[in-house]
């Protein structure tokens, strides 16, 4: 009950002060396992992204969050704590778990908000759940959350939000020659590659 009261408000916020848009939105998947990777430059893009699903997704936030009331709340939104700039092998498997069990599952492979609004380098553990996780990797690039309220600012400010997603990331595109970390590094630039290669139209 939570989650929906807190995916209506998003969704209601979204379209009255953000003009929030999806483009693209035959590549969304509704059903079945998918890992979800979009660009970071907001405080907004959580938000965002799940408001352009109309099904339950899971979100993952840094530990340090889950204090106070927010450790209380965030749980109840379905949120994860994790740190995988750290090697949290806990947090890793039970990603994967949700998502062989048909989950969708958002994941920022920049791991933290650009100070500038251009896209960063993934995380290292990014590669090894899209190695391991056997599901569609859907890539979504949002547009104008920087402006509307990056990682500088103290407040938001009306704007437009728009998010475009691309179609699922070809794996198969890597030398099958790679494994371990090579291929888990491979994996996160190739994603990288996928958010780049999405444009904004019109």
């Amino acid at each position: 009950m939570i989650y929906w009261i807190a995916h209506t408000l998003s969704r209601i916020a979204g379209r009255i002060f953000f003009r929030h848009r999806t483009l693209h939105r035959e590549f969304l998947p509704e059903s079945g396992g998918a890992l979800i990777v979009a660009n970071h430059v907001s405080f907004l893009d959580p938000a965002a992204v799940g408001a352009a699903f109309r099904k339950p997704m899971y979100y993952l936030a840094r530990k340090t969050l889950f204090k106070g009331f927010l450790g209380w709340l965030l749980p109840r939104i379905q949120v994860l704590p994790v740190d995988l700039g750290k090697g949290d092998l806990a947090s890793m498997k039970r990603i994967l778990s949700l998502l062989k069990e048909g989950n969708r599952v958002l994941i920022f492979p920049e791991g933290t908000r650009s100070p500038d609004g251009t896209l960063q380098e993934a995380e290292a553990g990014i590669g090894f759940i899209i190695a391991k996780g056997e599901v569609p990797v859907v890539p979504v690039r949002i547009f104008g959350a920087f402006e509307c309220w990056g990682r500088e600012a103290r407040w938001p400010r009306p704007g437009r939000i728009t998010l475009v997603a691309g179609p699922p990331v070809d794996l198969s595109e890597l030398p099958a020659e790679l494994t371990g970390r090579a291929r888990y590094q491979a994996c996160a630039d190739l994603v990288m590659k996928a958010l780049a290669d999405i444009h904004l139209e019109g």
